[in-house]
């Protein structure tokens, strides 16, 4: 793959193509706040299907029709008037005039440049011409989590979905719906534009997908599958997303707000840090006041499969470290990855990573920094070389092991070097015995970022030696890949922005993801996504 830049007269901006591409990804946002004009929101269509009714896919939508007003401002200017020879079909006018008549004698516009190109356009101006893409084009919205960043600009642009012919599509877990339609299509926070409950208008269904596939669907490397949209299929995972705060009646309140600020999402850590700070004696003196029932925020990760061609990319909603979860789920996540890694299908992984590494782990919120995403791709990366190791194919039976955090994992997810605990959280140090031995030691807590990155450092190099630099110490070395990852791109989303002078915060997170890759020999190239700009994978 090769960049161009966002001014090339090349077809699409960002990322184009040595070879034949399964998938466009349009990033219509590609930050994680606090500015509202560039939170979470992906397209994704299969290249096999054009630019065909229903073959976009949005997968999250904190931003949305606006960003693609944007793109269609900047790049209409250089359309070229052409008559069209295609099956294009154009929709009823947006602003109430007649409809295109004898559409194969009239001349349309089409996108030559950004990543829109090869897009025939029936309309002269860019709010009508993306509000056809928004009503035909985009078929279903693929929602990770409810969280606003993720979902506002979708909730305030079903108002333009009158007079349209069919409903909208919103797919996710049945924990993200029952939330979608209690708290945001509610007839308070906004109408209720669903097709259920009460005063139900009807522009919007709900599609709940089932945690690690439907599995009475699909056959072979497709099993699971469920169709989103034209040429694309998806399976998705629940992952954790940090720990929200049920309250068990009216007035309850979390003791650790105190201190921090509310939040629906903490870090264990950071939770017990504020407890033993003394805020639970104000707690303790407002009898009548619970503490809420603490539980892990859901988020969910997505394996996209190209019907056509079998390739897979996977997309991450928000997420934290397993290594401080509540209920650590993301290994399930990668154990699925690997198998598709290895046999070619994973072309790409969208992951976030909202922090640079001076954020310490007690204030992540449920979110990743550069030390903690190479750490979890470690993971990945051993469960690869474990089916080199073995032998094993897609779709051949795989030997299991003890099970590991309630899930039945190969034998190399229990050799984490962060193993999930619901003691606190320990440093693990390496042995000085025998390259294949580790134990556990306390260590103070230390919260600043030159501490934990020392501690961070060496765990990357631990994954290095385990993922096969020292084959001398490992049984079967000779099968390991010594940067397994090679050939995986991992594209970096929903960077928080600290709006303050300095460094560039992408730029920051990038220079620290890539040493760290370094140290831990994974093999993967990283890439932060721009706004306004498409990937091909």
């Amino acid at each position: 793959m090769k960049a161009d830049g966002r001014n090339s007269a090349d077809a699409g901006a960002g990322l184009v193509p040595t070879a034949s591409p399964a998938f466009q990804i349009i990033v219509l946002g590609a930050g994680g706040g606090p500015s509202e004009d560039n939170v979470t929101g992906l397209l994704v269509r299969s290249t096999a299907r054009q630019w065909t009714r229903d073959s976009i896919l949005a997968v999250d939508a904190g931003v949305h029709l606006a960003a693609i007003i944007k793109i269609f401002e900047e790049h209409l200017p250089r359309a070229v008037s052409q008559k069209s020879n295609s099956s294009f079909s154009a929709p009823t006018s947006i602003r109430g005039e007649n409809p295109i008549t004898r559409d194969s004698e009239r001349p349309k516009l089409c996108m030559v440049t950004g990543p829109f190109a090869n897009l025939e356009l029936p309309y002269e101006t860019a709010k009508a011409n993306a509000t056809y893409v928004f009503r035909s084009l985009i078929s279903t919205y693929l929602i990770t989590h409810p969280h606003l960043d993720h979902v506002a600009g979708f909730a305030i642009n079903t108002a333009a979905l009158q007079q349209t012919l069919r409903r909208k599509r919103v797919a996710a877990l049945p924990s993200t719906i029952e939330a979608i339609k209690e708290h945001i299509f509610n007839g308070i926070i906004w109408p209720n534009l669903s097709d259920e409950g009460d005063g139900a208008v009807g522009f919007v269904s709900y599609d709940r997908l089932v945690d690690g596939g439907n599995v009475a669907l699909g056959d072979g490397e497709g099993r699971g599958y469920i169709e989103v949209c034209d040429g694309l299929a998806v399976k998705g995972w629940s992952i954790s997303h940090g720990e929200c705060m049920k309250h068990n009646h009216q007035g309850s309140y979390s003791s650790e707000s105190t201190e921090a600020g509310y939040s629906p999402y903490y870090s264990r850590r950071s939770s017990r840090k504020d407890m033993s700070s003394g805020s639970i004696d104000s707690a303790r003196s407002q009898p009548f006041l619970q503490a809420p029932e603490k539980k892990a925020y859901d988020s969910a990760a997505y394996f996209l499969r190209d019907e056509q061609t079998g390739k897979e990319v996977l997309i991450f909603g928000d997420v934290e470290p397993d290594s401080v979860s509540l209920n650590p789920r993301t290994a399930r996540v990668w154990q699925d990855a690997a198998a598709k890694l290895s046999a070619g299908l994973l072309t790409g992984i969208f992951i976030e990573c909202s922090y640079d590494d001076s954020q310490p782990d007690g204030m992540l919120f449920g979110h990743l920094t550069p030390r903690h995403l190479v750490v979890e791709l470690g993971v990945l990366a051993r469960l690869v070389n474990g089916l080199a190791s073995h032998g094993s194919r897609p779709g051949s039976p795989r030997k299991r092991k003890r099970p590991s955090n309630g899930h039945k994992l190969p034998f190399e997810e229990t050799q984490l070097r962060r193993a999930p605990s619901r003691h606190p959280v320990r440093r693990r140090t390496r042995s000085s015995v025998s390259p294949s031995t580790t134990v556990q030691a306390e260590s103070p807590r230390n919260d600043s970022s030159e501490a934990v990155l020392a501690t961070e450092d060496n765990e990357l190099r631990v994954i290095a030696e385990e993922d096969g630099l020292n084959h001398k110490s490992r049984k079967g070395a000779s099968k390991h890949r010594t940067r397994p990852l090679q050939g995986l791109t991992v594209v970096i989303i929903h960077i928080k922005d600290p709006l303050r002078d300095g460094p560039d915060i992408k730029h920051t997170i990038l220079e620290q993801l890539k040493g760290h890759e370094a140290k831990a020999q994974l093999g993967c190239t990283f890439i932060v996504s721009e706004s306004g700009t498409s990937l091909w994978l």
